[in-house]
């Protein structure tokens, strides 16, 4: 087993790093984990983070940023420029929590070896 809390594993996954060590990165992409760890040799290749990491980014840009939206007043732009605007907004906020989201359940998924971790 590891001696590494799940509070240590999700913040050294949140910061793209390794659960287990904090050294090897997490991913080798924007969004595909690496197989194993290259600092301590810890296997990620086989955790199915999949589904998780979209659901977790739709309920805080859907239910928690979008009603924020409703708050800005942009009523000094025209209707097409603020919806663009709001648009690309939501999207690239989406864009950089989509991966903090998946490496948070990486790290879940490996601190319990839960049914997704797949030794």
């Amino acid at each position: 087993m590891h001696d590494v809390t799940l509070r240590q594993a999700a913040k050294r996954a949140l910061l793209g790093y390794c659960p287990c060590c904090g050294k090897g990165k997490l991913f080798r992409s924007y969004l595909k984990q690496v197989d194993q760890c290259s600092a301590c040799g810890e296997r990620f290749g086989a955790i199915r983070a999949d589904d998780a990491a979209p659901w977790l980014t739709i309920i805080l840009v859907g239910h928690i940023f979008l009603p924020l939206a409703f708050l800005i007043d942009l009523g000094f732009l025209p209707t097409w420029a603020a919806a663009l605007g709001m648009a690309a907004a939501f999207s690239a906020l989406s864009l950089a929590i989509l991966p903090k989201a998946k490496a948070l359940f990486i790290a879940i998924l490996w601190h319990t070896r839960a049914p997704g971790y797949a030794a």
